[in-house]
């Protein structure tokens, strides 16, 4: 049973189809922009496949394509994470050891 259908179906802009495209294409790319550029170009192709389907199909969890999908339909078309809100760390792990 393929489930309900998915709720944002983006409407990508061309040039961002294309660097996706290029990204998909190179020999080293990080496997996370890689899994969202192989999302785009399966969301282009297909836009009512379902988020598992989707998933499967990029190696990534259902919620995390739920996200990027909902992400992309509101118009934000990027594929870095958001920046980390907080306080960054303020030690080093490699650093000297008191004891």
């Amino acid at each position: 049973m393929p489930g309900p259908a998915p709720r944002h179906c983006p409407r990508f802009p061309q040039g961002f189809v294309e660097d996706a495209l290029g990204i998909v294409r190179r020999r080293k790319v990080a496997h996370a922009l890689w899994q969202r550029a192989a999302l785009v170009l399966l969301l282009h192709n297909n836009p009512t496949v379902s988020n598992v389907a989707a998933g499967a199909e990029v190696q990534l969890h259902p919620n995390a394509v739920r996200y990027w999908r909902r992400r992309w339909a509101w118009g934000d078309f990027v594929l870095h994470d958001a920046p980390r809100s907080g306080r960054p760390a303020s030690f080093s792990p490699t650093g000297p050891r008191r004891g």
